[in-house]
């Protein structure tokens, strides 16, 4: 799948979305065990320009079973375009559905693009909300300085990093190697993931709040 010219040639900065970029990664999709989108929800230039997601890029696609490509939020003209002609959003190397992918990896900044998350996510034809995801929706999870304070985006990913990424990455490939080599529900993957140093998963917890006066 890929965006048509006849959009393209209409929206600003088009090569936003085409991709194509000195080394970048494209690898085999059908010959790949896992695939993982790692989404930026801000536009291209400003995600580019973030260090934190070409580390990850780096070492997820140097284990041979993974393939990780970009994703980054579009500007209001490309989404206007987008819905309109009902294109789901795409990865920016080999140009699938974001719904095509095991897990989704947001990177999370600043608390601006919270919003931009919840989009991102309804333009994949993806539930906003965790809970109503079943086990043939992505994992989506989510990392990133602001992943220090959870709860305003608990409702909607299925876990959070916190702290460093690349310090626990291997280990949640272990989880999800094993369970999806089991063909484990998603239920039992987050409960594996859980006992990760580092990893919380809202939906295994009663949150309570105090008021503060």
């Amino acid at each position: 799948m890929t965006y048509p010219n006849n959009i393209l040639y209409k929206v600003t900065k088009p090569a936003r979305y085409t991709g194509g970029e000195w080394n970048s990664i494209i690898k085999d999709w059908d010959r790949t065990a896992i695939k993982i989108a790692l989404c930026y929800p801000d536009l291209y230039e400003i995600g580019m320009s973030n260090m934190a997601l070409p580390i990850l890029y780096d070492l997820l696609n140097s284990q041979p079973d993974v393939l990780a490509e970009r994703v980054y939020a579009p500007w209001t003209d490309m989404e206007a375009a987008m819905r309109t002609a009902g294109i789901p959003l795409l990865s920016l190397e080999s140009k699938h559905r974001l719904k095509d992918f095991d897990i989704i990896g947001f990177s999370l900044d600043y608390e601006l693009t919270y919003t931009n998350v919840l989009n991102i996510l309804d333009l994949a034809q993806i539930p906003v909300l965790s809970s109503e995801r079943n086990d043939s929706h992505p994992l989506v999870i989510a990392g990133g300085s602001c992943c220090l304070n959870p709860e305003p985006m608990s409702d909607f990913i299925d876990f959070f990093v916190i702290g460093d990424g690349e310090e626990v990455l291997l280990e949640l490939l272990d989880s999800f190697r094993d369970c999806k080599g089991k063909k484990a529900p998603k239920k039992e993957l987050l409960r594996q993931v859980a006992t990760i140093p580092g990893i919380y998963v809202p939906s295994l917890y009663r949150v309570e709040y105090q008021l503060m006066v």
